[in-house]
């Protein structure tokens, strides 16, 4: 199965990819680059939630 996940602005990739691995550090997630198949979902949640938060976050603040 392919994914469907992509970034629609290629250049943003590399951000991106800093942002994930910050957001893993604040909430204490071994995020390595390439392959993390040995993380739990919880895990992997964590991150994706700690980035959900802080595009809030900055989001509220621009208004």
């Amino acid at each position: 199965m392919t994914s469907r996940n992509r970034t629609l602005v290629p250049e943003a990739r590399a951000g991106l990819n800093k942002f994930k691995m910050e957001a893993a550090q604040e909430v204490g997630v071994d995020l390595k680059d390439g392959y993390n198949g040995d993380l739990t979902s919880r895990q992997n949640g964590s991150v994706g939630g700690q980035m959900t938060k802080k595009m809030v976050e900055q989001y509220e603040k621009n208004l």
